[in-house]
């Protein structure tokens, strides 16, 4: 039995959950977002919350249950608060800037790296070491963090790079006389 699952996803005042077909629309104040529904899945929409049980017995269905009840608190979370990942950078020469749609990121190679905002999500950057991203959707917010991320991770020398706030980097000792 998922533990998880069990629990309904209760939906806040201004939040309005409906079912086109396979499609769960959740909409509110930062928006809507949708989700595909599992046919494993059972969706129970109510005024108040959203039940999400498995649709027969197979081990398949149990497995999911769990994931699409995360799922379904996520479009609520999303439409009602929005998501946050923040970025640091850490190395001499290394910043960032948001121009408009695009960051526009010094990352000690022979040319700026600018990487194109996707609609829907925000990037701030409160000084030059640091980048905000904010959206409705986990998912994107991830992926973008993700995407910068990588164009220079954390090194464990020194600990330069880009690093997620509070990602621990273990550090190694470097060369010995």
């Amino acid at each position: 039995m998922s533990r998880i699952g069990k629990k309904s996803v209760s939906i806040p005042s201004g939040v309005t959950a409906t079912v086109n077909g396979n499609q769960l629309s959740v909409k509110g104040p930062k928006g809507t977002l949708s989700l595909t529904m599992s046919e494993l899945i059972s969706y129970d929409v109510q005024a108040d919350s959203i039940g999400v049980q498995p649709a027969n017995d197979s081990k398949q269905a149990r497995a999911f249950w769990g994931m699409q009840r995360t799922l379904v608190q996520n479009l609520v979370t999303g439409v009602t608060e929005g998501f946050t990942k923040k970025l640091l950078i850490n190395g001499v020469g290394y910043r960032a800037a948001a121009q408009g749609r695009k960051l526009n990121l010094k990352l000690g190679y022979s040319h700026d790296v600018d990487i194109d905002v996707p609609e829907g999500l925000e990037v701030k950057t409160p000084d030059n070491t640091t980048v905000e991203i904010s959206g409705s959707d986990k998912q994107k917010v991830g992926q973008l963090a993700a995407e910068i991320r990588r164009w220079r991770k954390p090194e464990p020398y020194k600990g330069k790079g880009i690093k997620y706030d509070g990602e621990y980097i273990f550090r190694k000792e470097g060369k010995k006389k």
